[in-house]
């Protein structure tokens, strides 16, 4: 039961993704509408910078969504943030992500992700989920890509990442990162004991209420759990377009710090572990990586 419990709150914790983007005719206009209809609340929210981020938990399914303002041309983006590997090098910022292999075969592009611990563990002893990944709409003012993955754990279901973007004015563009996933009893359970014990503590983002002093209550429990690891992931877009100006042998080490830093800024939430640890457990993750990658390529 212990290991059941763990396995639930894991690929949750380290996920939190997505069957939840409704279906239009037209996304690319909804996402400009989207962008319209949040003018106020990118110029004005906690973040103290132009994000919005939004969690819902309802009927089995629970969804993040983060829309964003990022200071990059839609050019850079659109190149950036095509094919599944690079992806794989997004996704390997979070601390719990222990591994990712992908294939850009254009038929059949996937990505298998290993999700596990918040310390230094092998990726053959994490929890593995396959990704199907599709460019689902290109355009030259929209990107649209979809990551799928039906089956998880205990019966977890309907994985989605989600990502569009657009251009805006002044070489910027607005995306929005969506996460989101369905569960059954057996999942629910084992994050309910999840957030019973060394979860209690935790929170999100969203505010619910107000003490007497004024002082902001942060949601909890499930939506807690998207609302954090949809930031995790969008710093990690960010982290990884920041790093691209930077000559290739210096990016890696570049997004990893600049991950770390992103996510201190928000403490309350996101903090896990000191930089040091960060860096050295992310160092061996990547280095196995790299290795295991080589003796595939070898065919041994």
């Amino acid at each position: 039961m212990k290991r059941t419990w763990r396995a639930a709150w894991l690929v949750a914790l380290a996920l939190g993704c997505a069957a939840a983007h409704a279906s239009t005719a037209d996304p690319a206009s909804a996402l400009r509408s989207r962008y319209a209809a949040l003018g106020e609340q990118l110029d004005h929210n906690p973040f103290q910078r132009p994000i919005v981020l939004e969690s819902t938990h309802e009927s089995g399914n629970v969804k993040g969504e983060v829309y964003a303002i990022v200071e990059h041309p839609f050019a850079t983006v659109d190149a950036a943030l095509k094919g599944a590997t690079r992806w794989c090098e997004i996704l390997m910022l979070h601390l719990n992500v222990k591994g990712c292999r992908a294939s850009d075969a254009a038929a059949t592009s996937a990505l298998s992700l290993s999700v596990g611990k918040k310390f230094d563990q092998p990726a053959a002893d994490a929890y593995r989920l396959d990704f199907s990944y599709l460019v689902a709409t290109q355009a030259s003012d929209y990107l649209q890509i979809l990551m799928n993955a039906d089956h998880g754990p205990l019966g977890t279901r309907d994985y989605r990442i989600a990502l569009e973007a657009m251009p805006l004015a002044g070489g910027r563009s607005f995306i929005h990162l969506s996460y989101a996933y369905g569960f059954g009893w057996a999942a629910r359970l084992a994050m309910q004991g999840y957030l019973s014990t060394i979860g209690s503590g935790k929170v999100g983002f969203s505010v619910v209420d107000r003490l007497p002093d004024g002082r902001p209550v942060h949601v909890g429990n499930m939506r807690g759990v998207i609302e954090r690891n949809t930031m995790r992931y969008y710093l990690a877009i960010g982290a990884y377009l920041g790093s691209l100006s930077l000559p290739p042998q210096e990016r890696v080490e570049r997004r990893l710090r600049d991950w770390y830093a992103a996510t201190e800024r928000y403490p309350r939430q996101l903090h896990e572990m000191e930089r040091d640890d960060y860096l050295a457990m992310k160092r061996k993750e990547l280095q196995r990586q790299q290795v295991e990658t080589q003796r595939l390529a070898r065919g041994s």
